[in-house]
């Protein structure tokens, strides 16, 4: 039994994440300040082994007062995404960055340190968009340019692996639409259309329950693993934002979808990843873009976003 520390831990991953550690048999403890007001842990709080408390892991001295006594820390804690860190860039940075800096000078030697950064650090690819773990990195957003920056500090942690994760679908306790697939999905079921920009643009996907699976792959083969990258995404799923919308066609077959060259997509991500690197030390993920879609066609009966709507 290792005892772990998962920031940000009632999030969209860790909702998913942190019941599957409890599984495990670990004992962990969640720091979230809740600021989306989410109950996504509520289901496990009669388990012995989780404990949670309500904080800000941007103060020095809460964290200060947290870190030394765990095996293991896991910090989801973030400003996830583009547009987010757009509207507000100082906590962003804060968030992202400087809450890492300051909890690194706080990790002794002996504590491992898994951490997720993203492959939106490629950026655009270089030749045929392809890209590894040795690829040049090219971070558009202050989202992956701090990534980088994180990347780069614990790397330097003796004991680290850095998980660059696709981006994530599928249904969470903590749902989040705004990533690519899901958002897609939602507007599939529900706008029934959608208007492409740059149609073409590739990128790498990952179901957020394989994201969950690499984590517990890194803890239980880390000894094989530590002070390295990793990309973690589906081999398969380099895809386009049309292949992705004639994916979803397949399951819902009223869905349209029209390309335009009226406008520049504000993401310009476009990129193929090898994810073999991961798949070479055992790790294959469970789901497929497929089984997300279908998830999410039903995530979707039950919630819909309504606070503007008239009906």
């Amino acid at each position: 039994m290792l005892n772990i520390l998962v920031t940000g831990g009632a999030g969209y991953i860790g909702s998913i994440l942190v019941p599957e550690l409890l599984g495990e048999g670990h004992k962990v403890t969640v720091v979230d300040n809740f600021m989306y007001k989410q109950s996504s842990l509520n289901n496990i709080c009669s388990n012995n082994n989780f404990h949670i408390i309500n904080a800000d892991i941007r103060i020095e001295e809460t964290i200060k007062k947290i870190v030394k006594k765990f095996d293991v820390i896991i910090p989801l804690a973030a400003l996830v995404g583009a547009p987010l860190c757009n509207k507000d860039p100082i906590g962003a940075t804060s968030t992202n960055y400087d809450a890492i800096c300051k909890m690194l000078k706080f990790i002794s030697k002996n504590q491992i340190l898994i951490m997720p950064t993203t492959n939106s650090a490629y950026g655009s690819g270089g030749e045929d968009n392809f890209c590894d773990e040795n690829s040049k990195l090219n971070p558009i957003s202050q989202y992956a340019i701090e990534k980088v920056k994180v990347e780069e500090l614990i790397l330097n942690h003796e004991n680290s692996i850095s998980l660059r994760l696709a981006t994530v679908f599928g249904m969470s306790p903590r749902m989040r639409m705004d990533l690519l697939v899901n958002d897609f999905v939602y507007r599939a079921v529900y706008d029934r259309f959608v208007i492409l920009f740059e149609s073409s643009f590739k990128r790498n996907y990952i179901h957020v329950r394989d994201v969950t699976k690499a984590f517990i792959h890194c803890i239980n083969n880390y000894e094989i693993m530590k002070n390295q990258i990793y990309n973690v995404g589906l081999s398969n799923a380099n895809i386009s934002k049309l292949e992705l919308c004639v994916s979803i066609k397949k399951h819902l077959k009223n869905f349209v979808f029209l390309e335009s060259e009226l406008s520049k997509d504000p993401d310009q991500r476009n990129y193929i990843v090898s994810n073999k690197k991961i798949e070479s030390t055992g790790f294959n993920p469970s789901y497929g873009l497929d089984d997300g879609i279908i998830e999410l066609i039903k995530g979707y009966t039950m919630i819909k976003k309504t606070e503007y709507g008239n009906i």
